[in-house]
C-alpha cells in the first residue's frame, strides 16, 4: 500500500518558521532562508519592480514569495512575475492559481534539489516560459527559457558581472549587489 497523499491541511499544520510546499502529493517543508539568500531576493524583486512594476518595458506584477496553486500541486517561488497582459491586477486572494511567466528561485543548500529536481517539471507542466535560479554562495545566474516540454539553458551569469537576462533584458542587473559586494 503507498503512502497517503499530502493535503493543504498539512500544510497549514506546519509551523510558521518553515515555508511548506506540495508537489506531486508530498510535503516539502523548507527552513527559512539564510540572509546571503534573502538579500539576494530582496535585491533583486526591487530592481525588478522599480524598472517593471508600472508600465516599464512591458509591465509587470511581480511578487516575492507568492503561494501558487497549480493543479494539486502548490509552490512558492522566491520571485514570481506576470505579464500585466496575462494579469492586470494583483488577485485579492492569499494563493494565486494563474501560472506566473517567469519565476526565480534563490538556491541554497537544503533547497537546490528541491527547486531543480521537483519543482522544475511543475513549472514546465504549466508553461512558465522562464526561469532563473539565483546562486548566492555559488554567485551565480542561470537563465532557462521553456522550449517545447522542457528547459533550456541560455546563460550562465557568474561573479560580479553587469548582465542583461531574459526577460528583463531591458535592465541591466549588477550581480554584485545581488551578492551584496557593492
Amino acid at each position: 500500500m503507498g503512502r497517503e497523499r499530502a493535503t493543504y491541511a498539512d500544510l497549514e499544520a506546519l509551523p510558521e518558521h518553515v515555508v511548506g510546499e506540495l508537489i506531486d502529493g508530498e510535503l516539502y517543508a523548507s527552513p527559512r532562508p539564510a540572509m546571503p539568500h534573502s538579500v539576494a531576493a530582496s535585491v533583486l524583486g526591487a530592481k525588478l519592480n522599480v524598472a517593471f512594476h508600472r508600465g516599464g518595458p512591458g509591465g509587470w506584477v511581480l511578487v516575492d514569495e507568492p503561494e501558487l496553486h497549480l493543479g494539486e500541486d502548490v509552490l512558492v517561488p522566491d520571485i514570481a512575475g506576470w505579464r500585466r497582459e496575462r494579469m492586470p491586477r494583483a488577485p485579492r486572494t492569499a494563493a494565486i492559481t494563474l501560472a506566473p511567466d517567469w519565476v526565480c528561485e534563490v538556491l541554497s543548500p537544503s533547497t537546490a534539489r528541491l527547486d531543480r529536481k521537483a519543482k522544475l517539471p511543475v513549472y514546465a507542466r504549466e508553461g512558465i516560459r522562464h526561469v532563473w535560479f539565483l546562486d548566492p554562495e555559488a554567485r551565480t545566474l542561470e537563465v532557462l527559457r521553456l522550449d517545447r516540454a522542457h528547459y533550456s539553458p541560455l546563460v550562465t551569469h557568474t561573479g560580479t558581472a553587469r548582465v542583461r537576462a531574459e526577460p528583463f533584458e531591458a535592465l541591466e542587473l549588477e550581480l554584485a549587489a545581488l551578492w551584496d559586494e557593492v
